[in-house]
């Protein structure tokens, strides 16, 4: 407890880090202001009533992804998803495009900047698309004042919708300009956990006593198993080679250093579960909108469970969607021939590999086993709320206890620390840890990585 507050009285002293601490609670504290925003028009009551029972489906996940600003019909509903959505597409063009292989890889400063741009525009795009969508939703839920134009609601909500994940997208760029970490991913995290609270309170007056210490240690070693999975690499050593030190007769060759290429366990981060929870849920809005509540495909027991996450069905092609999708996902992020190239160009060689293509398949091999177990932790982390929820956790509560919200809070808050800690240690003051340092990951890999 000593070395904890010594640690927060020096991260205080350090001015720099204390303006961007403060900075960014405040922004932080302004998009969560937005998030309770009506949007004019809506009766909210009538819309909590209507979504009170959305926790395990689509709507319920964009929900907590928004911390509640989706159910509440607010000016930031959408959040900083249809960003997320762009930021992805583009980056899967850059595996596809050449157009857009040039701007990532060739063209530096210059290239990062076009690829911004693009992703501004098309998330005012998509924005405007998913902003008519939410409206047709809202208004399908009664929720919307009849008294009001159609005309009336719908322009001047789709442009609130857009001006609010534009605002939302200019906060988390702030942020990771004036504040303290990757600012979008600090968007999503704190939607997130904004639901916690009210979910723990919940929890614990359901199940006060030894039940709820025994679901919190059983959370805590999550955390912990998740931290080591998001940390774990495997280092492939690599040997510079021989130089020749001195002029003439009196030359020596000296050995090169000694380094290592670090290949990540899970290389994929959290985009293969946000992949695989989009396939699941496509089904089921499909059916739902193509044939309405009440049709046979709707009331059809397989098509029940599909739509329940709870279901041994959906879980067990949940689970395989994971791990497929971790293995296309880092086979698109890991290139073997490019690790074997810039080997090559910087005098390199993995001892006991031939340059070249033997290097290449070499990698390509070490990247495929360490997969395998990166790949099936994932997915267990993934349907692990479903075994929460089938042992009697809430279903909000369960939500924590893996799947895309956990991960995505392990990765940024281990971003963030890294960053705390890196303004410690350059002020010649102790790290958040008592030995070694932190590493971090560059926000949510796949997707704040690339913000």
């Amino acid at each position: 407890m000593k070395r904890f507050i010594t640690t927060i009285k020096n991260i205080w002293k350090i001015e720099e880090l204390r303006d961007r601490i403060l900075f960014t609670l405040l922004i932080l504290m302004v998009y969560r202001f937005g998030c309770f925003v009506v949007l004019p028009g809506v009766n909210p009551e009538v819309l909590e009533a209507a979504t009170s029972s959305n926790t395990g489906d689509l709507f319920g996940l964009i929900n907590a992804f928004t911390g509640g600003a989706f159910n509440n019909a607010a000016v930031f509903a959408l959040g900083i998803m249809p960003y997320i959505t762009a930021s992805i597409i583009i980056q899967l063009a850059g595996f596809a495009v050449p157009y857009f292989q040039r701007l990532q890889q060739r063209e530096g400063e210059s290239g990062r900047k076009k690829i911004t741009q693009i992703t501004r525009l098309l998330t005012v795009a998509i924005t405007l698309v998913q902003g008519g969508g939410y409206l047709t939703w809202v208004k399908s839920q009664g929720a919307v004042d009849p008294g009001i134009s159609d005309a009336v609601f719908w322009f001047c909500n789709v442009i609130i919708l857009s001006t609010g994940t534009i605002l939302a997208m200019w906060l988390g760029e702030k942020i990771t300009d004036k504040g303290i970490g990757n600012g979008i991913s600090l968007l999503i995290m704190i939607g997130i956990i904004a639901t916690l609270p009210g979910a723990l309170v919940f929890e614990i007056s359901k199940n006060f006593g030894l039940l709820i210490i025994v679901e919190l240690a059983a959370l805590f070693m999550v955390v912990l198993a998740t931290v080591m999975i998001v940390q774990a690499v495997r280092r492939i050593p690599i040997q510079f080679a021989k130089r020749m030190v001195g002029r003439g007769a009196s030359a020596m060759p000296v050995a090169g250093n000694r380094d290592y290429i670090p290949i990540k366990v899970n290389a994929s981060g959290v985009m293969p579960i946000i992949f695989a929870q989009a396939l699941m849920f496509l089904p089921a809005s499909v059916a739902q909108f193509a044939a309405g509540e009440g049709s046979a495909l709707t009331t059809s027991s397989w098509f029940m469970a599909l739509n329940d996450f709870t279901s041994p069905l959906y879980n067990i092609i949940y689970f395989v969607l994971v791990v497929v999708f971790t293995y296309i996902y880092t086979a698109l992020l890991v290139n073997p021939q490019q690790y074997s190239e810039y080997l090559k160009r910087q005098n390199a060689f993995i001892p006991g590999i031939k340059p070249g293509a033997q290097t290449a398949d070499f990698i390509d091999s070490v990247t495929t086993r360490i997969t395998l177990p990166g790949s099936v932790f994932l997915g267990l982390i993934a349907i692990l709320p479903a075994f929460a929820a089938a042992l009697g956790v809430n279903i909000s509560f369960a939500m924590f206890f893996g799947g895309t919200s956990l991960l995505i809070l392990v990765a940024v808050v281990l971003d963030t620390l890294q960053q705390i800690e890196s303004y410690l240690l350059m002020r010649k003051y102790d790290g958040l840890v008592k030995s070694g340092r932190l590493k971090a990951r560059g926000g949510i890999q796949g997707i704040g990585a690339s913000m």
